[in-house]
Formats: structure tokens, sequence, C-alpha cells
């Protein structure tokens, strides 16, 4: 038996107990005649002592050799510890030692394997079998295991079943780039790795399995940030005979389960907002409404009085910043040095302070009286003591600039806590949106979305009017999921393809299985997927994903640890008829 207990059980009232334990050593402090031992496992550490009157020497001596993470088994007797440390559940006892084998030694390690470690991200990554012994990325691990044992309970309570669907696929033309996987047996085919299980968990529909879900390894091979890897987890999900409302109630309930018994957080009823108030509003599609900073428009209030950036742009819009009208004027154009970053783009910012005593005082007072000013801290809902942001121009374009200038204020003044949650369904977005590159449309979502009933009748006419029956949960400014209600019927799936610009032969040979399904009683179904990663990461209070995983990959979609991806030999390239290819200096 390697232990009797582990590293985190022990207390007061287990003294004198005769105890095994095993496990890495976290340091080691050798006053010659005394030596104590942290020992650290997964559930905590425990304090070893070893002295010149209570031990022989030859134990001594072997304690005296051990380095930082060796692994060893002690056996010994707890004591009431002399010296207290309450940070600790352990701190009140210690293990007087009698016995110690070393099972196995540890060269020194490259960083220090403490909470607050002297290791960067790529070496911690290139030795992250050692980064999972530090306690916050093991905590980050073991929170995952709970969202994902919570998930599979809610669900299964509901009525969902878990099925697993293929990982080797048919590559389509639609969503991001596939990862491609070579056939040998069947040379100069190839298999693609799925960017999700849309097309399985639609057929498990028609295959009447009426509720499905899957913790499901999706991939993407596209361009990479801190909070997306080339390989991630969702939470995929599927329903028949239901309407949008039963969707939105039904993972709702699964949100408001998780916050409950993750966080302790109860969340009334979702707001519902439609993507064309969302991007009139904040700006984006996935806005943050823990804070206020809702846009307004100034084009009727603003214009026409001279000052020529508004008169000559689309789009006059800005924000009150609550208790800012006291910046200075090194503040303000710390702000528009910002807005004209690159990442941002603008022009320039406008501002108003909105004074205590009822004042204002704005960068453009000569072409704008008070009165004027007045109207526009009323239209974006200003007070005393707010200072206004406004930007001027190109409206998608400035929208989306004063969204970047939202979030940057809310950072500023610190009003995104991590601790309060907000979630919203976004609804009602776009079927298509029309690509000037290839010059014909794209399914915003995926090209199995169904329109939103009332609008069926303009896909001939005026197909980018056309609503899709589609929503996004949004949680603190991140998407945490989407779906839709799924077209089910040959007709308007074939229309679909069609607008998206695919010929009869390319529909047939990409997707035909799913059409030629929807012949054998297809029941109505929709469906949703969470990212699994990014909602366990903004439950946990961050905002990257790379902790909440195992074993990421970095920015450039590398694994640094085993060296992926890397080159495989001739002969495995023989077998799948395929070229040798030098890779790019």
């Amino acid at each position: 038996m390697y232990r009797t207990h582990n590293n985190g059980a022990l207390r007061l009232t287990d003294t004198n107990k005769e105890v095994t334990l095993s496990g890495w050593v976290q340091k080691i402090r050798d006053k010659g005649f005394m030596i104590w031992i942290d020992l650290r496992d997964r559930y905590g550490i425990t304090q070893l002592v070893l002295d010149e009157d209570r031990c022989d020497k030859e134990l001594l001596e072997k304690a005296k050799s051990l380095g930082r993470e060796f692994v060893v088994q002690v056996k010994g007797t707890v004591i009431e510890r002399v010296s207290k440390n309450p940070k600790i559940p352990t701190g009140e006892i210690e293990i007087l030692v009698t016995d110690l084998t070393i099972l196995n030694e540890s060269k020194t390690p490259p960083f220090t394997i403490e909470d607050n470690t002297d290791g960067g991200d790529e070496l911690r990554m290139q030795f992250r079998y050692l980064d999972i012994r530090r306690n916050p990325v093991r905590e980050s691990l073991i929170f995952r295991h709970k969202v994902s044992m919570e998930v599979r309970k809610y669900l299964s309570d509901q009525g969902f079943i878990d099925v697993e669907t293929p990982y080797l696929i048919k590559s389509t033309p639609e969503g991001a780039r596939d990862f491609v996987v070579p056939s040998r047996m069947n040379q100069g085919q190839f298999y693609a790795l799925p960017q999700s299980p849309q097309t399985f968990k639609q057929l498990l529909m028609v295959g009447g399995m009426d509720k499905y879900f899957q913790l499901v390894k999706c991939f993407r091979d596209e361009d990479l940030r801190a909070d997306r890897q080339p390989e991630f987890t969702q939470i995929d999900c599927e329903m028949a005979f239901v309407e949008q409302d039963d969707i939105l109630d039904t993972f709702e309930g699964l949100t408001r389960h998780l916050l409950k018994e993750i966080k302790g957080v109860d969340v009334d009823k979702f707001p519902r907002m439609t993507y064309e108030e969302a991007m009139k509003t904040y700006g984006n599609d996935k806005p943050d409404i823990r804070f206020d900073m809702k846009f307004g428009e100034l084009n009727d209030l603003a214009q026409n009085k001279g000052f020529q950036v508004f008169d000559k742009t689309e789009l006059v819009v800005g924000i009150a910043v609550p208790g800012c009208a006291g910046y200075s004027r090194k503040q303000t154009d710390k702000l528009i040095d910002f807005v004209r970053r690159p990442q941002v783009g603008a022009n320039g910012l406008v501002f108003v302070k909105c004074n205590e005593d009822g004042s204002y005082k704005s960068s453009v007072d000569k072409f704008y009286t008070q009165e004027d000013l007045a109207t526009w801290a009323e239209r974006v809902n200003a007070k005393k003591g707010d200072l206004i942001l406004i930007l001027a121009g190109d409206a998608d374009k400035t929208r989306t600039q004063l969204s970047v200038l939202r979030m940057h204020m809310a950072e500023t003044l610190g009003l995104r806590n991590p601790e309060e949650f907000a979630p919203l369904w976004v609804v009602d977005f776009p079927l298509l949106e029309w690509d000037e590159d290839t010059n014909r449309y794209h399914a915003m979502h995926h090209p199995f979305t169904s329109p939103k009933p009332e609008d069926m009748h303009l896909l001939e006419s005026e197909p980018g009017k056309v609503r899709a029956n589609a929503y996004d949960m949004v949680l603190n400014g991140n998407e945490i999921g989407g779906g839709s209600i799924r077209i089910y019927d040959r007709d308007t799936q074939s229309r679909m393809f069609d607008l998206l610009g695919f010929s009869k032969e390319e529909a047939q040979a990409q997707f035909g299985f799913l059409m030629d399904a929807f012949e054998y009683g297809a029941p109505p179904h929709g469906g949703l997927a969470f990212g699994l990663d990014r909602l366990v990461a903004i439950l946990g209070g961050q905002e990257t994903i790379r902790d909440f995983i195992a074993f990421p990959k970095n920015n450039s979609g590398r694994d640094v640890m085993i060296d992926a991806p890397s080159p495989i030999d001739q002969e495995q390239l023989n077998e799948l008829s395929l070229a040798l290819v030098t890779p790019k200096e």
C-alpha cells in the first residue's frame, strides 16, 4: 500500500495514528539537526519532520539527499505541530517520519512548482506535465470536470441521450478550413476531422432519437488566438419536435443550473435581443450587459451645425462613460490615441464633459451651444459627472470602433466583474451575408439553418433580408453557444444550396445523404452547441481558455511539449501516395 491517506486529509484528531503517505517533495528545510519536508499530492501538502533525537542517522542522511519533485513514500506518526500554519488544512499536524522510500528521483524542474511560478508560457507548455502539478492549473482542470459532470447530469435528467458521432468524416466547403486525413486504403481520397457533428445530429433526429447530446471534440484549421484552439470541445445538442422557444427554455435552464451549482448564482429569465438591436445599441452581436454605456445616435442632433466632420458622415454615435467628467487633457488625449490605433481605426474622438454644476465642456464648443450639448447628454443617457465619447464615420465601421472603445472603458473602470454574470439571447440573425470577394452569399451560421417562417417569401426576391431562425447565447460579452431551427425538407434545403452558389451536382455530392434522409420522414428539429472550453473559462473568472485545457497548443497551433505537428517519414508518405513537402522557411 503506497498510502493510507492523501496529503490533504490528516487533522489534529488523527494525532498518534501510524500513517503511510506518498507524493512529491515540494520544499526541504534543512537545519542540520532537524529537517522539514513539504510533501505534496493532488489533495494538498503535509509537513514531514525528521530530527537527530527521534530518527536514526541513516534515515536522516536519506532525507538530506532528497531534491525538489522527488517522488517518495514515508511512514510515520501524526503529531501536533509546534508552529502551526493556518493557511493550509493540514497546518496543525506534521508526520514524524520513521521510514522513507525514494520511489523516483527528479531532475531540478525548469521552473518552480508554485502558485506564482517563474516559468513563462512557452516553457510551461513545453513541460505541461509539470505545470499541471501547480495548484492553479490543477484546480482549473478539476473545475472543468465539475462543469462537465453538471452538464451531463442536467441533460441526462432532461431525457437527452449521449451518442458518439464519427471523427473521420467528409470534407465540406462551408465554414472554416478542415483538417484533412489521407486514407491509405482509398488512395488519393481524404477524410476530414469534424468542425461539428452537425449533419450527424440531424440524422439522429431523422432516426427518432428525439433528444441527443455529446461532449465532443471538434477541429478547425484556422488562425489562432488566446481564446481559440485548433481542437476544442462542444456541448452539442439536438431536439426533435421543437420550436425556438422550446430550445431557448431548455438551454437557459442548463445555464441557470450551471450558474447555481458551480457559482452559487441565481439568474432570472434571460433577456432576449434581436441581432439588429444588438448591433445598433452595442455595436456587436455579443454585448456585455453587465454595465450600461448604450449607444446613442446623434445624427439629427449634431449634423448641419457647421462641424464638417459630423455633417459629411453617415453616422454620429456616442456613449456616456460614468463618472469620468473629471478626466484631464492627458487622459482624453490618451483615449484619442487609443481609437486611432490601427486595431481600432478611428480618425479621432469628440468628447463632452457633463459637469457637476449642470454645464457642459466639449472639444467642439465653438460649433455647439450648451442647449445642443444637453440634448446629446439626454440621448446617450449621460448624468452629471459623466463623460460623453463620440465617434463618426461609416455606420458599420463606426459602431464596431465604438464597441471596442466601450469595452476599453469598461476594463479601465473595472466594470467587468468576473464574479458577476449577465447572460442573454441574441436572436433573429440575418440568414445570409454577402461576400464581396466571392461575389455570392454565405450562410451566416451554416447552410442547414431554417429561415424565419414569416420571411420565407423573401428567399427568391430579397434573400439578403431573410432572417434566420437562429439564436446565440451570450455571457459577459462572449458568445458561449449558438444554434438554430433546422431545415428538414429537401426542397427548402435545395433552395438554400442554390442561394449559396452550389450547383445541383455539387449539392448532391456534398450533402446528398442528408437531403435523401429528409425524404424519409424527417421531424421538425433544432439544436444548439455550447463551446465548453470558453464556458468553463468564463465560469472560472477568465476569458482565455488555455489553462482549462489539459494539453493546449500555442498561438501557432503547435504542441510544444510533444513537438507536433511534425514531419513523417517517406515510407508513410509512400503508403499514402503523398509527396514530401519541404516546410517553408
